[in-house]
C-alpha cells in the first residue's frame, strides 16, 4: 500500500500542474478587466502603470510561471519561516491579491476558521445523522421509519439552500426570536458564555447545510445496504448462527461503506470551498464569500489560488478514498 500511495502522489503532480494551467487559461479568457473599477477620472497612463504594477503587461507564460513559483516555493517558505524562525522567504514576492494588496494565503488563513466552524461542523453532523438513518432504513425497508426518512431526505435534497436558509431565519429568528439571523464573524470564544453564543449563531447555517449532507449520504447508505443485504454471504452468516447485529453491523456495513466512502471523501473539499449560498445568506465571512468577492472584483490571483487549493483537496481525498477501499475490503490489493 505504501508503494501504491507513493505512486499515486507522484502521478498527481502532473495532474495538478495541468489543472493549474487550465484554471489560469480559463481566467485569462474570462471577460472583465481588473482596471474596470478604477474611476474614470484616472488618466490612461496611470492605469497603464497600475496594470504593469499588477504584472498584467507580461506575457501569459511568464505570469503563469511566476504564480507557480510563488505558490509552490515562496508560500511554503513563508510557512517554514513562521514555524521555525528561518528566513527562507526574505525578499521574495508572494501571491498578492489585486483587491486588497495583501498576501492571498494570509487572507485565506484568516477566513478558514469561520468556514471550519460552520461548514465543517455541518458536514460532520450530517454524516453522523445520515449513516444511522441509511442503515436502519435499509434494514427496515418499507417500514414507517423508512418511508418518513425517505420523504424527509428527498425534501432536504430538493430544497435549495437559499430557500431553506430564509425559511429558518423567518421561523427561528424573526418569529420565535431564538437565534441570531446574522453570523458575527468578529465573535471570539474565550469562556463558556461566549461559547454558547457561538453555538447559537452556528445552529441555523449548520442546520441548513447538514440537511443536504444528510439527504445525500443517507440515500447512498440505504441503497448500498440494500444491495448487500440480499447477497449470499449474508444468508450464509445467518445460517451459521451469527447474531443479527453482527451480520448487519460487521459484515454488511463494512461492504456497504465502500461506495459511501467515495461520496464522503469527495465531499470534504466542499468544506474548504465553503457553502457559497449559505455564507451569503447568514453573512458568514468564510472562503465561499471570499471566492465570490474575488470573482466580482476580477481578483485573478485570489481566484486562481483558492480554486487550485480546492483542486488539490479533490485529488488528495480521491487518493484517501482509494486507500480506504483496501481497509474496508480485504479483496482489494494494491500490488
Amino acid at each position: 500500500m505504501l508503494t501504491y500511495t507513493v505512486r499515486r502522489l507522484v502521478l498527481s503532480v502532473p495532474t495538478l500542474l495541468f489543472i493549474a494551467l487550465v484554471i489560469f487559461l480559463l481566467l485569462e479568457l474570462a471577460p472583465g478587466d481588473p482596471m474596470a473599477q478604477v474611476p474614470l477620472t484616472v488618466p490612461p497612463e496611470v492605469k497603464q502603470q497600475m496594470r504593469e504594477a499588477l504584472g498584467l503587461g507580461e506575457p501569459t507564460h511568464i505570469r503563469f510561471g511566476k504564480w507557480l513559483y510563488q505558490f509552490f516555493v515562496v508560500e511554503p517558505s513563508v510557512w517554514m519561516d513562521n514555524t521555525f524562525g528561518t528566513a527562507l522567504s526574505e525578499g521574495k514576492q508572494r501571491v498578492i491579491s489585486w483587491q486588497t494588496r495583501s498576501p492571498v494565503m494570509d487572507i485565506v488563513v484568516q477566513r478558514m476558521p469561520q468556514t471550519l466552524w460552520v461548514v465543517a461542523m455541518s458536514y460532520v453532523v450530517g454524516i453522523l445523522i445520515a449513516l444511522p438513518i441509511g442503515i436502519y432504513s435499509a434494514y427496515r425497508q418499507y417500514s414507517v421509519f423508512d418511508q418518513v426518512g425517505t420523504f424527509i431526505t428527498m425534501v432536504g435534497y430538493s430544497v435549495p439552500p437559499f430557500f431553506s436558509g430564509v425559511l429558518v431565519i423567518v421561523i427561528f429568528s424573526v418569529q420565535l426570536g431564538w437565534l441570531p439571523s446574522i453570523y458575527d464573524t468578529t465573535h471570539q470564544v474565550v469562556d463558556w458564555d461566549s461559547f454558547i453564543i457561538q453555538i447559537k449563531q452556528m445552529v441555523m447555517p449548520v442546520m441548513v447545510l447538514a440537511l443536504q449532507t444528510t439527504a445525500q449520504i443517507s440515500r447512498f447508505m440505504r441503497a448500498s445496504m440494500l444491495d448487500n443485504l440480499g447477497q449470499d454471504y449474508v444468508r450464509t452468516a445467518r445460517a451459521k448462527g451469527l447474531g443479527e447485529s453482527v451480520v448487519v453491523l460487521v459484515h454488511v456495513l463494512r461492504n456497504s461503506m465502500i461506495p459511501v466512502v467515495t461520496v464522503i471523501a469527495l465531499g470534504v473539499p466542499q468544506i474548504f470551498g465553503g457553502a457559497i449560498i449559505t455564507e451569503q445568506i447568514f453573512k458568514v465571512n468564510g472562503l465561499g464569500q471570499l471566492l465570490i468577492t474575488a470573482i466580482q472584483a476580477n481578483d485573478l490571483p485570489m481566484v486562481q489560488t483558492v480554486t487550485f487549493m480546492l483542486a488539490v483537496l479533490i485529488v488528495l481525498f480521491n487518493i484517501i478514498a482509494d486507500l480506504l477501499y483496501g481497509l474496508l475490503d480485504p479483496r482489494i490489493r494494491y500490488d
